[in-house]
């Protein structure tokens, strides 16, 4: 399963432990109650009836694991279930190894830590989404003067337990069913008067239909996403771009990627997808050059835009013109550790085509291979000083070890040139550690 997944990060307003497991009957008696009084013409004008009928469907919804929550450890759940699991296996998730038990109510998987991550409930205390209902119970409510405070925090709670159970159906696998419970937790939080639209879930809607194939699904909520002002740093843009290129409509794939190019010039989704569609359609990626071009009229100042335009040059080997632009980038912000990085990789990568032409060459072509070999070292040579740059200048600890590693190598091939050459590579090798 992919792993790209925005924001996952478990909603905390739900499931209080310790509560009591009601009968089912005793849960439907409640709702039949509950709704009798709402649904009465007199009762049901005030706001009151409507908000117990709200809380009577959480209650229905919650019931199945009221005395249990994630995060406990083996023991303390065992504690609190009240009851021993009738099965236990070992399952594997997402490259994850869990224990899960079988209860008569639900399915639980613990960590290989003994903590408890995941509870798939296998037998509701009521039929249909008692979620759904409550919703519009609280809707109803709020429409006859209930406060804005109270409706709020009932539908974030709900948005919350749709969220965590699309989690759970994400990690068993159920992309549908997890995008299902996305849209709800979407949707829930944008009904009035919620304070909050969780954009996450819109955005996590979208990404879970498109993992399952339901590309019309995703294209919705990718669209809203964009309603909503949230492209997750531009992905969204690539995102429709793969949902239009499923459908086989390259023009609207294309559009998609200039669109979130002009605004998000150093997404390398968008990067790489632009390029690799110019190469399909036999068209000279150089192109995507011209439309860095608006963004660098108002931005002119941006380092990032010339660092890109050098990474699509260096593609398509327009060597001379990419170190052009990563110098660029170096010169408008000298502390900018991808100007000196772009141009450090141009250098390696010269001399690595050095040696590639080298290996090629027939074996009596002594001069040739010579001056294929100079080429070599001196390109090694020349991106020293691009990486000690880099290395000197980024506050990134991944960019730090990206260029020390690329320097350790690099003082490795040149080592018996000079003595300074044997301490740099021991220096690099020291920090990077041994392959």
């Amino acid at each position: 399963m992919k792993k790209l997944f925005l924001a996952l990060a478990l909603v905390a307003s739900v499931q209080v432990a310790n509560a009591q497991i009601k009968s089912d009957a005793d849960i439907q008696k409640a709702i039949g109650k509950a709704e009798a009084t709402a649904n009465d013409a007199k009762k049901g004008a005030k706001p009151a009836p409507w908000m117990k009928l709200g809380q009577a469907y959480v209650t229905a919804y919650s019931n199945p694991t009221a005395n249990i929550s994630t995060g406990i450890d083996k023991q303390t759940f065992a504690l609190m279930a009240g009851e021993k699991p009738s099965a236990t296996e070992m399952v594997t998730l997402d490259g994850q190894t869990y224990e899960k038990q079988v209860l008569s109510r639900a399915n639980v998987y613990f960590t290989e830590a003994g903590q408890l991550a995941l509870v798939e409930v296998t037998k509701p205390s009521v039929a249909g989404d008692p979620l759904e209902k409550a919703v519009k119970a609280y809707v109803n409510a709020f429409e006859r003067g209930a406060k804005v405070k109270d409706v709020d925090e009932a539908l974030q709670n709900i948005t919350g337990f749709y969220y965590n159970d699309a989690i759970t159906a994400y990690s068993l696998g159920n992309l549908s069913k997890a995008s299902d419970l996305f849209g709800k937790a979407a949707e829930t939080s944008m009904t009035a008067p919620c304070s909050k639209i969780d954009t996450n879930a819109v955005y996590n809607t979208a990404f879970t239909a498109a993992n399952s194939g339901n590309f019309e699904r995703a294209k919705k909520f990718y669209n809203k996403c964009l309603d909503l002002n949230y492209t997750a740093e531009g992905n969204v843009y690539s995102a429709l771009s793969n949902c239009a290129l499923a459908e086989k409509d390259t023009l609207a794939a294309k559009q998609f990627l200039a669109d979130g190019m002009k605004l998000y010039p150093d997404n390398s989704s968008i990067l790489t997808g632009l390029i690799n569609l110019y190469i399909q359609q036999k068209e000279d990626p150089k192109k995507i050059v011209e439309l860095l071009d608006e963004a660098k009229a108002q931005m002119p100042d941006n380092p990032s835009l010339y660092y890109v335009e050098g990474n699509i040059l260096m593609g398509i080997k327009e060597y001379d013109d990419a170190l052009k632009a990563y110098k660029k980038a170096s010169e408008i912000d000298p502390n900018y550790e991808w100007g000196y990085y772009g141009e450090g990789v141009l250098w390696y990568q010269k001399a690595v085509d050095a040696q590639n032409a080298a290996n090629e060459l027939p074996y009596n072509a002594y001069k040739e291979y010579d001056q294929k070999m100079e080429e070599l070292s001196q390109s090694l040579k020349n991106a020293i000083p691009a990486f000690e740059a880099c290395y000197a200048k980024t506050a990134d600890e991944a960019v730090k070890m990206a260029a020390a590693d690329n320097l350790k190598r690099i003082y490795f091939a040149l080592r018996n040139d000079n003595p300074e050459y044997q301490a740099a590579y021991e220096k690099y090798n020291a920090i990077v550690g041994a392959e």
